[in-house]
């Protein structure tokens, strides 16, 4: 069986499931996840064929090392070696950042990569990377990631159309980017508890409690809705830097609503079973930071759970506009009201389109259909003309 190696720095946050998902699924394929630390409140990785690449606990000496080698963008000692032993015949990156970060050690390597383009590391303008914003190390990520996309080695995924066309302006050429939905494990996240018509008019909202996530957003609009549907719930799973900020909002707009903070996945398709809607109200903040097309859409839907968002591939790609759920412009409030409103006092309407996000859910999005063209992909990639006789 063939092998990749599956790069990704931290292994792995809980927003990074899609990942973990994905290496399961492979079938013809042999899937190593290669990183240079383990989160210690991470994913749990158990059944995943891991390599660390780097010391879990570095002193002061090898800190410092690992610092120089990426200033002189090169592999840090020993780390080529270890991996040329796995006899892989495929790199496969997940992140912009991430390739720019391991493109010596791939360099080095010298096999065929693909670099999977998620959202941020796309959309994030390069003014913003080039400003220091994310450091002075990440300040010229932008010429390197062209530079990269150069090789004749590499070529990209997009995980929805919106990025592939956010790569294409972004310098990219349009012959490298392949457009791969991640997909989702429709069996795992199959309808399960009561009807949606008989549930609670419960809303649920998934996502780490940024910025461009937009919850502040699905708030304002929920102090409305409860206004109408006077027994309305809303549940915010998740965590993150503006959580005491948007608390104080709830408050002063004495929004009735539950922070369940961060929930592992099992928990997180409970709370699914139980709502009547998913709302993802992202927004594109000021740097560009926007979503491409987020995972818990596709989930959601694939539970027969109705859709209501405005994220740039969620709206055009993952849902089916009064189909499935709605799409709604970005900070568009009064439109998130109506739309929440309908699904929640119409129990017809939230039937059909929890009938209609499963069947799509499952005809589009299953992880193992998209796996499967993944490895398609991976096979095409390596059997390339210019890697025939190098592997």
């Amino acid at each position: 069986m063939k092998k990749v190696l599956i790069y990704k720095s931290q292994l792995l946050p809980y927003s990074e499931t899609f990942i973990k998902e994905q290496i399961v699924a492979l079938r013809d394929w042999h899937g190593v996840l290669i990183g240079e630390e383990i989160l210690p409140n991470g994913l749990d990785l158990e059944g995943l064929d891991v390599r660390l690449i780097a010391s879990p606990r570095k002193n002061a000496l090898q800190r410092l090392a690992s610092r120089v080698t990426r200033f002189l963008d090169i592999p840090f000692p020993g780390v080529v070696g270890c991996l040329v032993r796995e006899n892989a015949q495929l790199l496969h990156i997940h992140f912009g950042v991430e390739a720019v970060r391991s493109w010596p050690i791939a360099r080095a390597l010298g096999l065929p990569v693909l670099i999977t383009l998620h959202g941020y590391d796309i959309n994030i303008y390069r003014e913003w990377w080039e400003a220091g914003n994310a450091g002075r190390l990440m300040r010229d990520y932008p010429r390197r990631l062209l530079q990269i996309a150069e090789s004749e080695r590499v070529i990209f995924i997009a995980v929805s159309e919106a990025i592939r066309r956010r790569a294409i302006e972004y310098g990219i050429p349009a012959e490298k980017i392949i457009v791969h939905y991640v997909g989702v494990d429709t069996k795992k996240f199959a309808p399960a508890g009561l009807p949606i018509k008989q549930r609670s008019r419960r809303v649920l909202f998934v996502g780490r409690l940024v910025e461009n996530k937009g919850c502040d957003y699905l708030i304002r609009a929920f102090a409305k809705v409860q206004r109408i549907v006077p027994d309305a719930e809303l549940a915010v799973v998740g965590d993150g830097p503006l959580r005491a900020e948007y608390e104080r909002l709830a408050l002063e707009l004495r929004c009735r609503l539950s922070f369940l903070g961060v929930l592992p996945p099992a928990d997180v398709k409970k709370q699914m079973d139980q709502a009547r809607v998913l709302c993802q109200p992202s927004v594109t903040i000021q740097n560009g930071a926007s979503e491409g097309l987020p995972t818990v859409i596709l989930e959601a839907q694939s539970c027969g759970l109705p859709v209501i968002t405005s994220a740039r591939g969620g709206a055009t790609e993952g849902i089916q506009d009064s189909q499935t759920g709605f799409a709604h412009q970005e900070r568009d409030v009064d439109q998130l009201v109506k739309s929440i409103e309908r699904i929640l006092n119409d129990d017809d309407l939230a039937c059909d389109f929890s009938i209609s996000a499963r069947k799509r859910a499952v005809r589009c999005f299953d992880i193992e259909r998209c796996t499967k063209l993944l490895e398609a992909t991976y096979e095409k990639h390596y059997s390339a003309p210019s890697f025939n006789k190098r592997h």
